[in-house]
């Protein structure tokens, strides 16, 4: 399979040139989105669970315990909207990818070169979270630089595994359930907004093995201050292995869709 740097990057500034006439919307997003939420169920909702003193934030509080989770969410949230839709607009007839792929690019070449856009835009979220979680007072500002890398990472792992399948894929409306039916149960259960030991005992194990429950205890670690080493190499292993992994089946996905 043909690989070219200059295709990649060819490939990745053309997403970057679209981008550039959507990036003041996305950006007014990425700020108020966070500040929002953090604001509404962090000194909100905050105030009563702090007032209660719950063993389950182990000392810290409530806004500190939400900000880097809602942050890993925010980033699987993030990943899949990049990913899915425009990977499966590109990958149909006369879309962006059958027309890069008819030049010297190619399949690999786009696919590399659309991830690093989606990267891009991932780590420019995340960073954009995180400041505004800093400006709150939930995230200190030496830990925000490590947090946006966790963050990354998490948004990575969801992304190039949702971008091998949605190339494959004919109906629009697999996308949409993909989102009902798999991001939002994560979303909800994976420890962003409570501790997943509250969850029944079945439910804890079922959520631990989650790629979200990863991310979200990486970042959270991270955030407060108390990771454990040997935690972080598990959590970051597990999450560089899906990446690895959606690189791999992207290549052969990418390669059969594109010269089908």
């Amino acid at each position: 399979m043909q690989l070219s740097a200059d295709g990649v990057t060819q490939a990745w500034r053309y997403w970057l040139l679209r981008y550039r006439r959507t990036w003041r919307g996305t950006i007014v997003i990425s700020v108020a989105n966070p500040a929002l939420f953090l604001a509404a169920l962090g000194f909100g909702l905050g105030k009563l669970v702090d007032h209660e003193h719950s063993a389950y934030l182990h000392g810290s509080s409530y806004l500190a315990f939400l900000a880097p989770g809602l942050l890993a969410a925010a980033m699987m949230q993030t990943a899949y909207i990049e990913s899915a839709g425009p990977v499966h607009v590109s990958a149909r007839r006369a879309g962006v990818y059958r027309v890069a792929t008819a030049t010297p690019l190619s399949p690999l070449d786009a696919l590399l070169g659309h991830l690093l856009f989606i990267g891009f835009r991932i780590l420019t979220s995340a960073t954009t979270f995180a400041i505004v979680a800093w400006a709150f007072g939930a995230v200190p500002a030496s830990r925000v630089g490590p947090l946006v890398l966790a963050a990354t990472l998490t948004g990575l792992a969801f992304a190039t595994p949702v971008a091998a399948w949605a190339v494959t894929v004919e109906r629009p409306a697999l996308l949409n359930g993909g989102f009902r039916f798999v991001i939002m149960p994560l979303y909800m259960f994976s420890g962003t907004f409570f501790a997943v030991a509250q969850l029944p005992g079945w439910l804890q194990a079922v959520a631990r093995c989650t790629p979200l429950y990863q991310g979200v205890q990486l970042c959270r670690s991270v955030s407060l201050g108390d990771a454990d080493p040997l935690a972080v190499v598990g959590h970051s292993s597990y999450l560089a292995v899906l990446v690895v992994g959606g690189l791999a089946v992207g290549a052969r996905t990418f390669q059969r869709v594109l010269t089908a």
